[in-house]
């Protein structure tokens, strides 16, 4: 008996290190995927025509088809937060820099990753699911048949729409983010109109914009580029692009809140 408890002992645990075996094989091809993709993008961005025609296409559909979701996500974001920082800073009567917490807070912080979520949920997916359909349909390989690069033809207008929508949608997002802080401060906790507005600006300084609208350029690329290759490597008809729509989200995910991590904390020091 002892033998075959041992024998069944042995197994399983070569079993579970193959599965984690396999899983880290597939997270390393993975990240390097993406990162030959985002090399030969931005080789091809430089050696080769860009599609205007098509980045305000794109533009379009990352960037103004997102306003109204971005609208809602951050307007109420703005609110609550006043709210419960109001609540906070009243324990030490400091209720007039609720205005100055929610514009620091949303130009350094909320506004660029609140929208770099929003994009990649609805952006990361769609484009997922648009390449690996055409993956799977051989429409891609239809295009290598005629001589053209899918990267330039499919990446890189989506890649350059990303890049710059998403510095446009953080912009926007702050200001409805702060005018969402406004509505609450002003008619809910007594603060007047002037002097809102007027600390608000006030505690802002260009470091605090500047960082948030690096962040932005930055998760535009990861989003993009990370859509892009699971729509590439999908595979196994309508199954497959179910799955690299997912991954395609999770990881847009993952990699704006530790490049966000990482950003904070280089401007933290520098």
């Amino acid at each position: 008996m002892s033998h075959w408890a041992n024998l069944k002992r042995t197994v399983a645990v070569r079993s579970w290190l193959e599965e984690f075996g396999g899983l880290c094989l597939g997270v390393f091809e993975g990240a390097g995927g993406i990162a030959l993709l985002f090399k030969d993008t931005c080789a091809l961005l430089v050696t080769r025509k860009i599609r205007w025609k098509a980045v305000l296409d794109q533009m379009n559909k990352i960037g103004v088809m997102s306003l109204p979701l971005v609208f809602l996500t951050t307007l109420f974001t703005g609110m609550v937060l006043a709210l419960q920082s109001a609540y906070q800073l009243r324990l030490f009567a400091a209720e007039k820099f609720t205005s100055d917490l929610i514009s620091v807070s949303l130009c350094r912080e909320l506004g660029p990753v609140l929208t770099a979520m929003v994009v990649a949920g609805r952006v990361g997916a769609s484009i997922a699911a648009e390449l690996g359909t055409m993956k799977v349909t051989e429409q891609i390989d239809a295009l290598k048949a005629l001589a053209t690069n899918p990267i330039q033809y499919l990446v890189i207008p989506r890649f350059i729409a990303a890049l710059f929508m998403l510095l446009v949608l953080t912009i926007y997002a702050d200001c409805i983010g702060m005018f969402g802080g406004y509505l609450i401060s002003v008619f809910k906790l007594g603060m007047s109109s002037p002097m809102y507005i007027k600390r608000g600006i006030d505690a802002l300084v260009v470091k605090d914009v500047v960082t948030g609208l690096i962040k932005a350029f930055f998760f535009g690329g990861f989003i993009s580029i990370v859509g892009c290759y699971f729509g590439f490597t999908a595979r196994g008809g309508a199954e497959g692009v179910g799955r690299a729509t997912t991954l395609a989200v999770v990881v847009s995910l993952i990699l704006v809140i530790a490049s966000d991590a990482l950003f904070s904390a280089l401007f933290y020091f520098f």
